[in-house]
Formats: C-alpha cells, structure tokens, sequence
C-alpha cells in the first residue's frame, strides 16, 4: 500500500509469504477461495487445506518494500517452473511508476503524480479501500498516513489470512518537482531493471553448474575398479585410470581424464607393485592384492 503526494511518499506492506505443494488444480482452488474472502482466519485456511490435500508453508519475514536512492520500491511476485511476474511500484514525492516485469521484461508501465495505490488479491483491496475511505483526513503529516495505513492491514489481517500481522513501514521525502521526480524513478527504474537481469543471468548460471555438479554426483563411485599402479617412489604411486573413470578436484574441476595418471599416497605398512589393481571397497579406496589403503585428495567418478 503506497501513498504519493507533494510532501513525499510513505509505503506498508506486511511481511506474510504463502508457498503451496500439492496439486495444480487443488491448490488453485484454496487460492481462490482464499483471494475471494471465503476464509476469514488462519484456521478457515487450514482446514481448506487439509480437505484438499494441499500442503503449504507460511513465513513471516518477506521483505516486500526497500528504500532506493530517495525512492520506495515494492513488489509482490507469483512464480511458475518456467517464468516469474512481477508487479512494482516505485514512489517518490510527485511521482510514482507502476510496472509489471515478465522475468526481467516491462511488459506494462503507467505513471501518476499522487495518490493511494493498494497491491493484492480481491478481498484485501476491497478491504483496504473502504478503511482508508472511512480513516484517511486532509492534509496530514507522511507519519500519520503510515499509522492510518498499519490500522488498515490490522484490520484487513483480522478478516483474511492472505495478510500477515508482521509490517514494514518506509517514508521518503526529497524535494522534488514533478519534472525532477520523473527523471529520477526514470534513472532508478532503468537502473534497478538492468541489475534484476544480471541477477537473473548469474542465477542461470549457477543453477546450470549446480545442475551439472548434481549430475556429477550421481557418478562418484563408491565401489568399484579405478586403475593400475604405473610408478612407484616410497609410498607415493601414480595410478592410470581406467578408461571409464575420471577424476576431479573438490570443487568439480576436472582433473585428470580416462587413461590419465593420478597420485595415490599408501597409508599403512602394506607395500604396492607395478601392475596392482586400485580399487574402491566398502567404500574405501585400496589395492585389490593386499588391502593396502590410498589417500588422494580427488573425487573418482564414471564417465
């Protein structure tokens, strides 16, 4: 909820989070009941929950709202497996923008110099906009109007459980005109954007090299043939792998490919010969002929 005017902007937001487990079309009936207002309390929520088999989470401690270079900035998501839209409003004094992101995409803008703008489902607007209607007064300090808006939410969270009774409160009052306002949410917004889609590549990125080590995991072997003892000096051995083995380091750099040669140390008073057989038993790295157990600071995997 987001007040903008000639003296400055004021923003609240409470800090509930709802995720949801169970199936599509179940879940999207719990929502719908919920959004319409067909639950009052948390306890209502549940029990649609239970009778539909839909598994949720709640969390206190979203952070809905953020300061921003003389700016308030806020934002309510939803997420798919394949895309996440955003709904943002930055404010300041004189101007705010609204905009909605498809991934980091502005799919939608619209601007506006004052007002009141509410965020939420069905019942939370109707809600809020009749008890600002009823509490707001003229020509009142940004102050006041943030504790006119926390009597809003307390009142909307006593009548559905989509709002949580945890709230965030922001004020931001530069001078500005309306002309200096729009460049600056201009600046900002071209800014904030820009820096979403870097933090979405680099999210990409490391999802694709989680991905892969999580694959790479799945090949560590825990038993099974590795290699021969090639070389042998004091109770260092280089080991050939064999051609269906591969060797990284512990942060999955590969290290040493099928056929390459790998330093094992012995580490009882077993002794090693050309030609041994270097295994993994019971999880335990040794030579096939006399157990004699090998330590090397590398992960052994599959092809």
């Amino acid at each position: 909820m987001a007040y903008i005017g000639s003296k400055g902007s004021v923003m609240v937001a409470d800090k509930r989070r709802i995720a949801y487990f169970g199936e599509k079309e179940h879940r999207e009936i719990l929502e719908e009941s919920l959004y319409s207002g067909q639950l009052k309390t948390d306890e209502d929520f549940n029990h649609k929950a239970k009778q539909l088999n839909v598994s949720y989470k709640i969390t206190e401690d979203a952070n809905k709202i953020k300061n921003l270079e003389n700016a308030i900035v806020g934002e309510v998501s939803t997420r798919s497996t394949t895309e996440t839209k955003r709904k943002r409003i930055y404010s300041t004094t004189n101007d705010y923008r609204l905009i909605e992101l498809l991934d980091s995409d502005i799919i939608y803008s619209e601007s506006g110099e004052k007002g009141i703008i509410i965020f939420g489902n069905k019942i939370t607007k109707s809600l809020a906009s009749k008890y600002i209607n009823q509490m707001m007064k003229p020509n009142v300090s940004l102050r006041f109007i943030g504790d006119i808006f926390l009597k809003v939410f307390e009142n909307v969270s006593s009548q559905t459980p989509s709002i949580g009774k945890k709230y965030d409160v922001l004020i931001q009052q530069p001078k500005f005109n309306s002309k200096e306002a729009k460049i600056h949410l201009d600046n900002i917004i071209e800014i904030d954007v820009k820096l979403l889609g870097k933090f979405r590549d680099e999210l990409k990125t490391n999802l694709s090299q989680s991905n892969e080590k999580i694959q790479l995991t799945s090949k560590i072997i825990y038993e099974g043939d590795i290699g021969k003892v090639t070389n042998i000096e004091n109770n260092m051995l280089q080991v050939t792998l064999n051609d269906d083995v591969q060797a990284f380091d512990p942060d999955w750099k590969l290290l040493a490919k099928p056929k390459d040669n790998v330093l094992m140390i012995i580490t009882d008073e077993k002794t090693a010969r050309i030609g041994d057989e270097v295994v993994i038993e019971d999880e335990t790295l040794c030579l096939k002929r006399n157990k004699g157990n090998l330590d090397c600071n590398i992960i052994l995997s599959k092809v």
